[in-house]
């Protein structure tokens, strides 16, 4: 290979540190990781929190949907932190935070210690998913920035996956999640403190990783940029990449705020900032929580065995992960803006077949009866809109978030995206079992089919191609 382009010049052949940038890449997908443990764990411990602490339905519902709340509000606070404090820093403190949750909840006495306690991994699950990739964003070259912040969904799936498969062998092993199996405290509560071991992994090993050089030298720490770039980089790109840096912050360099969100000359917000919240509204808008957060619950309403409900999901989250992994290969080939509109496109039209599978049905003892082979085509549609979700939306938004906005307002832009992202995620978690109720699963299922054929128009117009293009030339 000749020269090749780094994330803010041209550095020789060889002289960049290529393992180690993946290496701490993937220290900060762990963060992801327990994104996805963190909001799987839930699942398996609803039959031990009943019987622990005799919540009703209702009460119930918000100890399992409190966490997103806090996930809204870490995710707005941890960009507006992390100009203050640094993407590491904040990333250290949502490890601390994920910790300090796992222990809490599997120990918590009473509904309000177990929500508070749900609460602070919100925190910690907002601010690892907005500042996990910004972090890879910022210390990756241009040219596989893309990558490697892809593998930041393939990490929350996994974390997903492996809170599943905790879940079940502490079940199996106590006979059921509230039976008592070490020390003498149930299953259920177990599930929750497995989370304290990749927590502390994380936090170790946030430890030994470099700040963003991008925060460094907003804070005019000039001298430990340079060393974070040289190292990352190669001496001669480091001055290089140091120089862009420092000349994409010098027409405006004061401390980051919110304000900086608005465009001093028309006095509106900055137009890259609505794109950013239409990103990660639209992400949720298309109702992909309402599959992995109600999986067993939707196919159990159209006729399948409990057993078969729960084995459809793992094919679901296994076909997620192979989804991703396409992604990885094509995300910085093709680029954002044709996977985003090529992904909208196919969960339309696989939407819209799960919907006239579903219509076609009737209510036999309270339960969506399908005939024919429909039970078929919504089992294979739904699968496929899984599919084309997590080639498109499910890793890019998060790679967009992370790299589109400038550096000025990379911060800013990412807390307000993140918490609409995530009250987005709140309330189409809390609808879906009002409308399912109300209106029925067909209908319910054609309201987020509409979403995904209004996100096509809306990244043809106004989402704008990242890919290849450095941090320093993002314009908003």
């Amino acid at each position: 290979m000749g020269a090749s382009e780094t994330a803010g010049g041209i550095t020789a052949a060889g002289a960049e540190n290529t393992g180690f940038i993946i290496l701490i890449s993937c220290v900060a997908t762990i963060g992801g990781f327990l994104f996805g443990f963190d909001s799987g764990v839930i699942n398996g411990t609803v039959d031990g929190l009943q019987q622990a602490f005799g919540s009703s339905k209702a009460a119930l519902g918000f100890e399992v949907a409190s966490m997103l709340l806090g996930c809204a509000i870490g995710a707005f606070f941890a960009g507006r932190l992390a100009d203050r404090w640094g993407r590491r820093s904040v990333l250290i403190a949502a490890a601390v935070l994920f910790l300090l949750s796992a222990l809490g909840s599997g120990a918590a006495p009473s509904s309000l210690v177990f929500i508070a306690a749900r609460v602070l991994g919100g925190f910690a699950v907002g601010a690892a998913s907005v500042m996990s990739p910004a972090y890879i964003a910022e210390v990756a070259p241009a040219r596989y920035r893309g990558r490697l912040a892809t593998v930041q969904q393939i990490a929350i799936i996994s974390g997903l996956f492996a809170a599943f498969l905790s879940n079940y062998l502490l079940a199996q092993a106590a006979g059921t999640s509230t039976e008592a199996l070490w020390a003498g405290q149930p299953a259920w509560r177990w599930m929750f403190w497995m989370m304290a071991l990749p927590s502390a992994l994380f936090l170790v090993l946030l430890l030994v990783i470099p700040e963003s050089p991008r925060f460094l030298v907003v804070k005019r720490r000039k001298d430990q940029a340079l060393a974070v770039l040289s190292r990352l980089y190669g001496p001669q790109a480091a001055q290089a990449t140091l120089a862009e840096i420092e000349a994409s912050l010098s027409a405006d360099h004061h401390r980051p705020t919110l304000g900086d969100l608005v465009n001093k000359a028309t006095g509106k917000i900055r137009p890259i900032v609505w794109v950013g919240i239409g990103l990660a509204t639209f992400q949720q808008l298309v109702g992909i929580n309402v599959v992995f957060y109600y999986g067993a619950v939707l196919w159990q309403a159209v006729g399948f065995s409990e057993a078969d409900a729960l084995l459809i999901n793992v094919l679901s989250g296994a076909l997620s992960i192979g989804a991703c992994l396409v992604t990885v290969v094509l995300i910085d080939k093709v680029g954002r803006k044709p996977l985003l509109w090529v992904g909208s496109a196919g969960m339309a039209v696989s939407l819209a077949l799960v919907v006239w599978a579903f219509a076609s049905g009737s209510l036999v003892d309270g339960h969506l009866q399908l005939p024919g082979h429909m039970g078929t085509l919504a089992l294979v549609a739904a699968n496929v809109y899984v599919v084309f979700f997590n080639v498109s939306w499910g890793p890019v938004m998060w790679v967009m978030l992370g790299e589109m906005f400038p550096n000025q307002i990379r911060g800013s832009g990412l807390a307000v995206a993140g918490a609409a992202q995530w009250t987005s995620n709140f309330a189409v978690t809390m609808s879906f079992p009002i409308l399912l109720a109300g209106i029925g699963l067909a209908s319910t299922y054609a309201i987020y089919m509409v979403a995904a054929f209004v996100s096509v128009a809306f990244v043809l117009k106004y989402v704008h191609e990242t890919k290849g293009i450095k941090l320093e030339q993002m314009e908003g």
